[in-house]
């Protein structure tokens, strides 16, 4: 708590050695915020690509389709005994034939929605969903294909697996620019360090002169680009989570704009960009000034 106080009150003489303002001031600030902005946008898609796949993975799981073959002169006889098959399969918690005009509308993205269905032989769509314990697949199959030749059952596993597999690529992807914003911010604040303990040579001389060794000089430089990259990083998100509440309804806007944002606890993460920006400035301030100062003796 003490080494806490000491890094935000400071040391009035070793201040001295550290601009309060200046071209590596507002470098600090200026990297500082716009990697912590960039750094909501990152968190904000990494989970929400993470609540996707939790979704798509529950879902597409329990669900799928049975197809029946297109018959018009059996269809309500096949209907009925594909209904009878899977209300009596263990693990089957519903079956419900798809509407016509259910049908119809998954039709119309590729024929219109003036496709004459009762003048067609389309085959009839059944939705399969299953209970938490699930049911035997491979079984079921079978024993349709005894029972009711030409069914196709699909559990959606050949386009559930690469769906699932992209959202988890893109989850990785925004971790991965997370680590990279946090590289970008270290180089900067090396640099701007560096270039601040260089145009103070004299300074830093001076306090040599008069006895302060170099762990107390590096301790100002440490203390100013901590607190000016904390304070960047604050604004940095500020500005990112107003943004993302920018964004036009979700909720209406469907798809993956449904989940983009922070719910629940995931507001947390904006909050920790701001002491994990810090504990980064520290750290590479540190290390700058130190060797930085070696280098100088």
């Amino acid at each position: 708590m003490k080494a806490l106080l000491d890094l935000i009150v400071g040391d009035p003489q070793a201040d001295r050695a550290v601009p309060s303002t200046g071209i590596t001031a507002r470098l600090t600030v200026f990297a500082a915020g716009a990697m912590a902005f960039l750094a909501v946008f990152a968190l904000a898609l990494s989970l929400a690509a993470g609540r996707v796949a939790d979704r798509w993975a529950e879902e597409l799981s329990q669900a799928a389709t049975l197809r029946l073959p297109a018959d018009p002169d059996r269809a309500e006889a096949v209907l009925q005994a594909a209904l009878t098959v899977l209300e009596t399969t263990p693990g089957v918690a519903t079956a419900r034939a798809l509407t016509s005009e259910e049908q119809q509308a998954l039709l119309a993205p590729w024929f219109g929605a003036d496709l004459p269905l009762e003048t067609l032989p389309i085959p009839q769509l059944i939705e399969v969903i299953a209970d938490d314990a699930g049911y035997d697949a491979a079984g079921l199959r079978a024993r349709l294909m005894a029972e009711i030749p030409g069914a196709v059952l699909d559990d959606h596993t050949r386009w559930r697996e690469p769906l699932l597999a992209a959202a988890s690529r893109l989850r990785l992807l925004g971790w991965a620019v997370i680590l990279l914003i946090g590289g970008v911010v270290t180089a900067m604040i090396t640099l701007a360090a560096h270039a601040s303990l260089a145009a103070n040579t004299r300074v830093i001389g001076v306090l040599r002169l008069v006895g302060a060794r170099d762990v107390y000089i590096a301790r100002a430089f440490v203390r100013r680009f901590t607190l000016r990259a904390g304070f960047g990083a604050i604004v940095g998100v500020v500005l990112g989570v107003f943004a993302i509440q920018l964004l036009p309804n979700t909720q209406l806007a469907g798809g993956f704009l449904a989940d983009f944002g922070f719910t629940g606890a995931s507001w947390l993460w904006p909050l920790a960009i701001p002491p994990l920006t810090a504990i980064v400035a520290f750290f590479a301030t540190r290390a700058a000034a130190l060797r930085r100062l070696r280098e100088q003796t």
